[in-house]
């Protein structure tokens, strides 16, 4: 198998996107049915709806990652429950949290209503803050942070709206989750704006600024799943943090920054921005151990890698489909791991959100 890897981002792509800038956003439908076939006498569904990232995007228009983090969760799910899985992806590219929200969750609510649904999983938000990041960077003068306070805000509002639309629709659902959002362009970020802060006087370092934003996002992405009877993925702490103790105070790094049940908002972000911020790594360079690193982001800086094929998508429908075999054995999958879970950003949060899947469909 080989990472499927682009140097297209979604601003080559489309013709004016979430990556550009001053650009108004574009968003386009990618949508695909995945069954993974086990020949088995019953079939579940898992149903997925987000933006580019569930949407497993590779730089184009008419293919997507067949082992999107969606897929990945569904071929855990279905060898645990000795079934066929079909998993289906609602997902807009480029699309902001009002976007996921009203024309995905609630107009598509019809996916995950079947009866043969058990999991529904959802993210959002990633849009909303790469525009606020891009019209940030483009300033000058007087630094204005109420764009990216807005998207703060805006995200917090329809996280919960999509928590309580999944709640009265998915009613057959014995999992439903949440992902929440990693850093891309974590290192491409520690740089100083051309605007200055009117406080301070001082040009503002945008790495400085994004992550505790970033921070609070998480948290209340948690802390609503908590609310609301969700699970939470913890992509953030997944992604951003290696997988042994580097800075030798007896925890491991990724397990150290994760989401913690009962913390406080604020102090959460102080132990992720400020407590443990010498643990964080771009996901570019995903440390398995001392010696050992996987790269997590694709060549445009913005979305997870994936091992395997693609599925094509209908550039007028936006839709794709497909069956196969499970990709890995059953021999393969060790403690809930297959041999790659850890070596591409899509296996990594798949396997996270599979770990809250039940024993029983």
């Amino acid at each position: 198998m080989s990472v499927r890897r682009s140097g297209l981002s979604l601003a080559a792509v489309l013709a004016a996107t979430t990556l550009s800038g001053t650009a108004l956003a574009s968003t386009i439908n990618q949508n695909t049915s995945w069954t993974i076939n086990r020949s088995a006498s019953q079939t579940y569904r898992v149903v997925a709806y987000g933006d580019s990232i569930f949407a497993g995007y590779n730089g184009g228009i008419t293919s997507v990652g067949r082992r999107a983090a969606p897929v990945v969760e569904g071929e855990y799910a279905a060898k645990k429950w000795g079934a066929n899985v079909e998993v289906i992806r609602r997902t807009k590219s480029g699309a902001k949290a009002d976007d996921i929200y009203n024309n995905k969750i609630v107009s598509e609510r019809s996916y995950m209503q079947d009866a043969k649904t058990r999991v529904v999983m959802f993210e959002m938000c990633g849009n909303d803050y790469l525009q606020a990041r891009s019209a940030f960077t483009d300033q000058t003068g007087t630094c204005n942070y109420s764009g990216l306070q807005n998207a703060l805000a805006t995200c917090t509002t329809y996280m919960e709206r999509g928590m309580q639309t999944i709640n009265q629709y998915a009613t057959s659902a014995k999992v439903k989750v949440i992902s929440n959002i990693y850093y891309p362009g974590y290192d491409a970020d520690n740089v100083l704006t051309a605007c200055t802060d009117a406080t301070t006087g001082q040009k503002v370092n945008k790495q400085q600024y994004f992550l505790p934003l970033l921070a609070r996002s998480n948290w209340r992405a948690c802390n609503l799943a908590a609310k609301y009877g969700f699970k939470c993925s913890d992509a953030f702490a997944e992604m951003m943090a290696s997988d042994y103790d580097r800075n030798g105070d007896g925890q491991i790094d990724s397990e150290a920054i994760a989401y913690r049940a009962g913390e406080t908002e604020d102090a959460y972000v102080q132990r992720i921005s400020v407590t443990l911020r010498s643990t964080l790594r771009d996901a570019n360079g995903h440390l398995a151990n001392s010696s050992t690193s996987y790269d997590y982001i694709q060549s445009d800086n913005t979305h997870p890698t994936y091992t395997g094929s693609t599925i094509s998508v209908n550039i007028f429908s936006g839709s794709g489909s497909g069956s196969g075999a499970p990709s890995y054995t059953d021999a393969q999958v060790v403690n809930g791991k297959n041999p790659d879970w850890n070596k591409f950003g899509h296996e990594r949060m798949g396997w996270s959100i599979s770990t809250f899947d039940p024993a029983t469909p």
